[in-house]
């Protein structure tokens, strides 16, 4: 099988080359079988890159341990489902699930995409095949998957223990959807400019395709916290790590995108700044690739050091000049059909909130190169840490907030000041109401005072534009509330949706304010001895340690550490946190050993506590317990922001009602919007 799988590699190696080639050259458009036989040509790579990938599982499934991969990545006793994880744990593997699942998404664009965007086709299987092409050429000369090795183990290496979690069986896939995924919205931004096709046509093509990488990315993003919080013991979800970074720089100029683009569908405005802001959310996709494959840094994320970091590099510096290039070439053909009236806009405020997402991720963006370009200019690291990022990066969040609130609020063109009293008057009272409620309680930290009550603010926005939608529904069809509610979400799914996404930020930025006020505390007890840790929220919580034990199960040894747990003198239930020593087959040890952390989750806050080991092989154990404010809201922000999301790329439910007509040789936008549109 993996003779098998090498020669699907060159198969697919050698169409995608055909099938740029072909696409770039632009002979297609005066022979339509040409155009039939790219997009034939895309499938094919599909197909080949199919086959190679089942020759990988086979052998990962059958222990095929003379395969170098698998028996760097697996093991006998490894269990089943961890076996799925095994594909994308190692580099090769990563890269062949990257194409195989590139190969899916340019297959479906091809398949899927509206007959009136077809012109633009050749150009998008041209892209695509690129990239497809460089990723296996990676595997090809820089690794293989199914490289041999010169003898058979008996056993392979097994899986990291950090990543024998379930986490990991859906974070990375999720990540790696929304990095890949964003080749397409490239794709089709590469062929409108190749073509001249610069009207909205494009934009219509590839929102879906936008909103899809946005989603996985987002799922991606929260599962890594959750995977972090829960697997690295170090009693947080967000650490600024570098791997953490390259993975939101790409979201937030999705998120800019996403915002700016609905200017340009209705006022012809930024036709430049949605470009750069697709050509640029590619190349940071391959940038957070090219951070984790070339060992310039150093994180739990990332993979070993080799030789295809290079590759990577290479590869985003030629796609950058070529692609910013034709950018510029085409640079008079879009300009703006109109001019922004008023700062007191809509527009404005989604500008506002553009320049904010950009100026968040050039600081990220900045932050990560740091210590890497200090140590090219004067050969010593200087590591940037969370404090950096904290400081530039919250004051800007926090205007991100407040604009998330401000933009629903604002008309299109120009706002009057009857409209904006009007407007204001009940999210500026929540806004209010949640200040002085957070100052009677006693709080004064200044950040998380301002998040909560920002969250307020927005919150009486979203719940305003709800309350009026559903108000109009009833007037109009007297229907009950529930159905209203329903059918005005059902109506208008991207104008709601959005809200909801909006609801799942500001949950966010509420349980981000939350760890603000976190406790922790070390303690070393013996069995029978009790510590006590003071609440956040007044009450006290006793730890009393019942003692250690041993036992083993399928692939490890476990030392394992119970506390009783009573909070404000009621009993807690008991909070279990190990030590794991991963074993093979044949009982050998294979990693360093790893810690489980034992939490017990709530509405309010998190009991998180970590075993750091025993004392001297007795019973006498070291703790850490840390308890954690409104964790759990960053979990339901995450699935309320994904359903926002899920809504409003739903099809059908109307969208932005835009008519365009030519006047004079030029395109003039008519935005229609209104209370009672959304009522329809």
């Amino acid at each position: 099988m993996t003779l098998l799988g090498q020669f699907s590699l060159w198969i697919a190696f050698l169409l995608a080359l055909w099938c740029a080639v072909l696409g770039f050259s632009g002979r297609w458009r005066t022979r339509p079988e040409l155009a039939a036989t790219i997009t034939r040509s895309v499938y094919a790579i599909f197909a080949a890159l199919a086959v190679a990938s089942v020759s990988l599982w086979k052998g990962i499934i059958g222990h095929d341990f003379n395969i170098k991969y698998v028996a760097e990545y697996t093991s006998r006793n490894l269990p089943p489902y961890f076996l799925t994880s095994a594909f994308w744990a190692g580099q090769r593997g990563s890269l062949l699930l990257w194409a195989v699942v590139l190969s899916i998404f340019a297959s479906l664009a091809q398949l899927l995409t509206s007959r009136r965007h077809r012109p633009l086709m050749p150009y998008v299987a041209a892209v695509t095949s690129t990239v497809t092409a460089f990723f296996v050429s990676v595997m090809l000369f820089g690794g293989s998957p199914f490289e041999r090795l010169p003898y058979t183990p008996v056993d392979g290496r097994g899986l990291n223990p950090q990543l024998q979690n379930i986490g990991m069986v859906i974070h990375p896939p999720m990540l790696y959807l929304g990095y890949i995924s964003i080749t397409i919205p490239f794709a089709f931004a590469i062929a409108a400019l190749l073509s001249r096709r610069l009207d909205t046509g494009w934009i219509q093509a590839i929102r879906k395709w936008t909103l899809v990488s946005w989603l996985f990315l987002s799922i991606g993003i929260t599962l890594g916290m959750w995977w972090a919080y829960v697997e690295l013991g170090w009693g947080g979800y967000w650490a600024w790590d570098p791997v953490e970074n390259a993975s939101f720089l790409p979201w937030l100029t999705m998120t800019a995108f996403l915002h700016s683009v609905m200017i340009q569908e209705k006022r012809g405005m930024l036709k430049r700044w949605n470009l750069g802001l697709i050509i640029g959310s590619f190349l940071l996709s391959i940038f957070g690739t090219f951070i984790t494959r070339s060992g310039l840094i150093s994180s739990v994320h990332s993979f070993t050091q080799s030789n295809v970091g290079y590759f990577f590099l290479s590869f985003l510096l030629v796609a950058g000049t070529l692609a910013f290039t034709l950018l510029y070439t085409r640079w008079p053909e879009l300009r703006a059909e109109v001019q922004l009236e008023s700062m007191l806009s809509r527009e404005a405020a989604f500008l506002f909130n553009n320049l904010i997402l950009v100026g968040i991720a050039f600081s990220v963006l900045w932050g990560t190169l740091f210590p890497i370009l200090s140590e090219a200019v004067r050969g010593t690291k200087i590591t940037v840490g969370a404090p950096f990022f904290n400081r530039v990066n919250v004051p800007l969040g926090l205007l991100l907030l407040g604009l998330t609130g401000i933009g629903p609020l604002i008309a299109w063109r120009k706002a009057s000041s009857a409209n904006l009293r009007r407007q204001f008057a009940a999210p500026v009272l929540a806004g209010v109401v949640t200040l002085v409620a957070l100052l009677a309680s006693g709080m004064r930290d200044v950040y998380p005072i301002m998040a909560i009550a920002l969250a307020g603010f927005v919150a009486g926005t979203v719940t305003q534009e709800f309350v009026r939608g559903v108000r109009a529904r009833r007037r109009m069809h007297g229907e009950a509330v529930p159905v209203a509610f329903a059918r005005l979400i059902g109506r208008n799914r991207r104008r709601y949706g959005g809200y909801l996404v909006h609801v799942g930020v500001l949950i966010y930025f509420v349980a981000f304010a939350g760890m603000a006020f976190k406790v922790q505390q070390t303690a070393t007890l013996k069995p029978g001895e009790s510590v006590t840790v003071r609440s956040p929220f007044g009450y006290d919580y006793k730890f009393t340690h019942i003692g250690v034990s041993q036992f083993e199960e399928l692939n490890r040894v476990v030392s394992a550490a119970t506390v009783q747990v009573t909070r404000a003198g009621k009993p807690a239930g008991v909070i279990v946190s190990e030590k794991r020593q991963h074993v093979d087959s044949f009982r050998r040890p294979t990693f360093e050993p790893s810690t489980e952390v034992g939490i017990r989750s709530g509405l309010r806050e998190d009991v998180y506590v970590v075993f750091a080991g025993s004392v001297n092989g007795t019973e006498e154990a070291v703790y850490r317990f840390d308890i954690n404010p409104l964790v759990w809201w960053v979990w339901y922000g995450g699935v309320v922001l994904a359903l926002g999301g899920l809504i409003t790329m739903w099809p059908g439910g109307g969208g932005p009602a835009v008519a365009r007509r030519t006047v004079a040789g030029y395109g003039v936008t008519l935005a229609r919007e209104g209370t009672a549109e959304a009522a329809r």
